[in-house]
């Protein structure tokens, strides 16, 4: 469990703190801005939403719970990329796509894209179904960090490339639970 140093606002997961970067409030109006632009995009097309668990999962629900007007569908599915704070640099897709998806609009939902790494396997596993398009939204993207040429098509918010938690990000499976977005405290600044 996270402990909280409240006399700086600090958490501290394992070995590492954190501090806080963008707060609940600021994390949910980006989350609606971007929801009224997808609803926007598809609406009358009825997408089907592919949440990559866990850290999607937040996010996912915001997104979905700001859309009452569009028409769609959502499923998850599952892979790996991080060690600790950093990327393994390896996607190992552990949980696969039970629905049908020839033809049909697809929204890859994922709490951060940072190297690029996991939404080129998912996008390389989903073409080979022929959908009718793929786009990609994220609740965070590191511009700095990404590696790979798909366009990264709805942001909620860009930010540096810091290793980072809260709402729906974890380090090591905690943290993900805390509100807001909390951002790595280099110790040895």
């Amino acid at each position: 469990m996270p402990e909280t140093t409240s006399d700086q606002g600090r958490v501290r997961s394992l070995d590492k703190q954190f501090a806080p970067f963008i707060t609940a409030g600021e994390l949910d109006a980006a989350i609606q801005r971007l929801a009224e632009e997808v609803q926007a995009k598809y609406q009358g097309r009825r997408p089907l939403f592919i949440g990559v668990l866990n850290g999607a999962y937040f996010f996912a629900a915001k997104l979905l719970e700001h859309m009452p007007e569009l028409e769609c569908e959502i499923t998850f599915v599952k892979v790996a990329s991080y060690i600790g704070t950093s990327s393994s640099g390896t996607v190992t897709q552990l949980i696969g796509l039970n629905e049908r998806i020839e033809g049909r609009e697809v929204i890859i939902v994922e709490d951060i894209v940072d190297t690029g790494n996991t939404i080129a396997h998912i996008m390389g596993a989903l073409q080979e179904h022929h959908p009718a398009g793929i786009s990609v939204a994220t609740m965070l993207f590191k511009p700095d960090a990404y590696s790979h040429d798909h366009p990264i098509d709805h942001v909620a918010l860009r930010i540096p490339n810091a290793f980072v938690i809260g709402s729906g990000l974890d380090h090591d499976g905690l943290c993900r639970n805390l509100p807001g977005i909390w951002r790595i405290i280099d110790e040895h600044a």
